[in-house]
């Protein structure tokens, strides 16, 4: 019988985890945007998914900057989440999700963010309403927020640098 185990992702796993992405979403961008965010050092927290030893799953969690007035947050976006598609609909994703943010509200972190499926996502707490205050591109139904304890409510959502460049490439 096969166990699935989450784990800190490590150097060991880049080429694992480039295609993970690659086969989840169908192209390299995301793949590019890990790349980007670890080289850059705006990595907060990325796990990965093992079944018999093998990366199938992948999370990443990197830096956001919550900007109101002379005032700034630190929060974390998640971006990207993948799953081998021959492994969706087993769960890896949502124990990627539950995981990392146990580990993230442990480590004092009070607000995360996600542009994706309302439907998926607010099964993990995230909604458009906690997300309706803040000022951003992306603002819009998909962008969902989940806090912890004492968050900002409102203001500028400043993404990582390579928000900007690995996903327009």
């Amino acid at each position: 019988m096969s166990m699935m185990s989450i784990r800190a992702a490590m150097p060991r796993d880049r080429e694992a985890i480039r295609l993970v992405e690659e086969h989840a979403f169908g192209q390299k961008a995301e793949a590019g945007l890990v790349d980007a965010l670890l080289t850059d050092g705006d990595a907060v927290l990325e796990l990965v998914a093992e079944e018999d030893g093998q990366v199938v799953g992948h999370i990443l969690f990197s830096r956001l900057v919550v900007r109101n007035g002379a005032k700034s947050s630190a929060a974390v976006a998640l971006a990207p989440l993948a799953v081998e598609p021959s492994f969706h609909g087993t769960g890896i994703g949502g124990a990627l999700i539950r995981e990392a943010h146990l580990r993230l509200k442990n480590a004092g972190e009070t607000l995360a963010v996600v542009l994706g499926d309302p439907a998926y996502y607010g099964r993990f707490g995230y909604s458009h309403e906690r997300a309706a205050g803040f000022t951003s591109a992306y603002q819009g139904e998909a962008l969902q927020a989940l806090a912890w304890g004492d968050a900002p409510e409102k203001g500028e959502l400043v993404y990582a640098a390579a928000f900007g460049t690995a996903l327009a490439a």
